[in-house]
C-alpha cells in the first residue's frame, strides 16, 4: 500500500549480503512508496543506523560478518524505535523464534514470498506508529486505569501469581503471539484481557474464540469469514474472528482442539496478515496480535502428530504458565472475597461472610477445577446458606456414581450430518445434537457424576445441570430427592 502523500515516507534498512536479493527488496519497497536505504554487512548496516533513524529494519539472520541479532540486540540497548524483521533460511525455525523472543517483530522464511514480505513491512510501519501511544508497560509510566483494572482480575499475591503479573506487563507492548499455558479452571482468558488492556493494542478490539466449541465445517467461515451466497443460507456477507479482532487482539481458547486442516489455514493467515473469505477472490489485511490458550502439552502434540511444529513455533513466541489453584493457596481468601463479591452482586444479596472453618476445608478440598470449580462450591454455599455466614458439606459436592452401569438415554433422532464444506439448514439442532452427544458421552465415562463431567469438559456444575435438562438427557440423579 502506497504512503500517503500528505505524511512524509515510511524509512527501511534492507541488510543482505546477496546484491540481487537487495536490489529485488529495494525495487519491491520502492513501489510501495517508501524511503529504502541497503547494506551488504553489520559493519555497514551500524554505520546506516548511526547516521539515520528508520521505521523498519529488514536483516538476513546470517551476515558475513556476524549474525543479524546483533542489530537487534544494539537497537534494543539504545532504546531505538525501529521494528525489526528477521529473514531466516527454511526449516531454521529455531533462530526464528529465538529472533522473535529477542524482540524481533516478525520473521520471513527465505525464500521470501514477496506478498508476504510486503505485508509484513506495512504491518511493521503500522505498529511503529501505534506504539507511539501511551501503554501500561511503558518504563517509567503509570499503569493506565483500564489496564490496572485488568490485572486486579487476576487475584492474588502469591510469589506464583506476582511473577505471572510482571510477565504480562513486560511482554504487552511486544507484536510477538502469546501462549497462554494452564489448567482448565485458571483464568487464562483473563491473562489475554489482561494482555491486551496494556499494550497499544487496548483501544482496539478484543475478539475471545473458543476453538474447541466451533464445529469443524463451520471453522473456515467463523475465522475468516463469509461472502453473501458462498454457502447455502448466507444472506449476506458476515466477517470473521480476524477482520473484527482488526488493529486489537485475537484470543484463541483451546487452540490444540483445532484439527490439523484448519491449522494450516490458520498459520498461512498469520504469516501473510491477510484472509480470504469464502466465496471471495479477494485478501484483506489484517492486523492482530494473537494470544493463544490451552490446557494441552502442545509439544507432545507436534511429536505425536496431531498439531503442526510450524504453527507451533509461530504462537509459541512467549509462554505464560497460569499457576494452578493447589499451587498458590495462600490466595485462597482473597480469591473467596472477591468471588462472593461477584456473587452477592449477581443476585442481588448482602455480601456473605466465609467462616474460617469453611476457608479451612476450602484450603484442604482438592480444587482440581482451580478457580472455576472454586466459584461454583461457593455458589453452592450462598445458595444453601441460612445465615450471613457460609457453611457447606463437601460430601455433597461430590455426586454419587451408579450402583450398577446403567443403560443411556434413548437418542435423539439427530440431523444428518452435513457435507464438508457446507451449512447445515436447522444449524441450532444441529449443534444442540452435537453438544448432546459429547455430554453423554462424558456422563457415561464418569459413572454420571456430574462434577467430574464439568471438570473434564471445562464447565460449571451448575452448567452442565442447565445443558441437562435444556438438552433432556435422562441421568440416574433425576430420580434422587436432591440434586447434589
Amino acid at each position: 500500500m502506497a504512503q500517503p502523500s500528505s505524511s512524509p515516507p515510511a524509512s527501511v534498512l534492507v541488510v543482505d549480503d546477496e546484491p540481487d536479493l537487495r536490489t529485488l527488496y529495494e525495487l519491491t519497497l520502492l513501489r510501495e512508496g517508501y524511503r529504502i536505504d541497503t547494506a551488504a554487512d553489520l559493519q555497514e548496516a551500524r554505520q546506516r543506523l548511526q547516521t539515520g533513524r528508520f521505521d523498519v529494519l529488514i536483516t538476513d539472520m546470517r551476515l558475513p560478518d556476524g549474525l543479524g541479532l546483533e542489530l537487534l540486540q544494539m537497537l534494543k540497548a539504545e532504546q531505538r524505535p525501529e521494528r525489526v524483521i528477521v529473514m531466516t533460511a527454511y526449516g531454521s525455525a529455531e533462530n526464528a523464534v529465538e529472533a522473535l523472543k529477542a524482540g524481533a517483530f516478525d520473521y520471513l522464511t527465505k525464500p521470501v514470498d514477496l506478498k508476504q514480505f510486503r505485508a509484513v513491512v506495512a504491518s511493521a510501519i503500522q505498529d511503529n506508529s501505534k506504539s507511539q501511544r501511551p501503554t501500561a508497560a511503558s518504563a517509567g509510566k503509570s499503569v493506565l486505569p483500564g489496564a490496572q483494572a485488568a490485572l486486579e482480575k487476576l487475584v492474588g499475591t502469591s510469589e506464583a501469581m506476582q511473577q505471572v503479573k510482571q510477565r504480562i506487563v513486560k511482554v504487552a507492548r511486544s507484536m510477538a503471539p502469546v501462549l497462554v499455558r494452564g489448567e482448565s479452571g485458571t483464568g487464562k482468558e483473563l491473562i489475554a484481557q489482561a494482555l491486551h488492556a496494556n499494550s497499544h493494542r487496548a483501544a482496539g478490539p478484543l475478539v475471545a474464540v473458543n476453538c474447541s466449541a466451533i464445529p469443524e465445517n463451520l471453522l473456515e467461515a467463523e475465522f475468516f469469514g463469509a461472502k453473501k451466497g458462498s454457502y447455502t443460507g448466507a444472506v449476506q456477507d458476515r466477517p470473521g474472528y480476524f477482520q473484527a479482532a482488526r488493529d486489537g487482539t485475537l484470543f484463541l481458547d483451546e487452540i490444540g482442539d483445532l484439527p490439523l486442516a484448519m491449522q494450516s489455514k490458520l498459520l498461512r493467515a498469520i504469516q501473510e496478515r491477510s484472509v480470504r473469505s469464502l466465496g471471495s477472490t479477494q485478501e484483506d489485511a489484517v492486523d492482530v496480535r494473537i494470544v493463544s490458550a490451552t490446557h494441552k502439552d502442545l509439544a507432545a502434540d507436534v511429536k505425536a502428530g496431531r498439531f503442526r511444529q510450524d504453527l507451533y513455533y509461530r504462537l509459541n513466541v512467549i509462554e505464560i504458565a497460569v499457576p494452578p489453584l493447589r499451587d498458590r493457596r495462600s490466595d485462597l481468601p482473597a480469591l473467596c472475597e472477591a468471588l462472593l463479591a461477584r456473587i452477592a452482586q449477581e443476585s442481588g444479596m448482602p455480601l456473605p461472610r466465609l467462616s474460617p472453618e469453611l476457608l479451612q476445608q476450602l484450603a484442604c478440598h482438592p480444587l482440581s477445577g482451580n478457580v472455576r470449580e472454586l466459584e461454583n462450591l461457593l455458589h453452592r454455599a450462598v445458595a444453601m446458606g441460612d445465615g450471613d455466614a457460609l457453611h457447606m458439606d463437601f460430601e455433597a459436592t461430590q455426586e454419587p456414581a451408579p450402583l450398577m452401569p446403567m443403560a443411556g438415554p434413548e437418542p435423539v433422532q439427530a440431523p444428518a450430518t452435513p457435507p464438508a464444506g457446507t451449512i447445515p439448514s436447522d444449524l441450532q439442532a444441529y449443534l444442540d445434537q452435537q453438544e448432546r452427544e459429547i455430554l453423554v458421552k462424558v456422563l457415561h465415562e464418569t459413572g454420571f457424576n456430574r462434577t467430574a463431567t464439568a471438570t473434564r469438559l471445562g464447565l460449571s456444575l451448575r452448567q452442565i445441570r442447565y445443558r441437562i435438562e435444556r438438552l433432556n438427557i435422562a441421568t440416574p440423579q433425576d430420580n434422587e430427592p436432591h440434586d447434589a
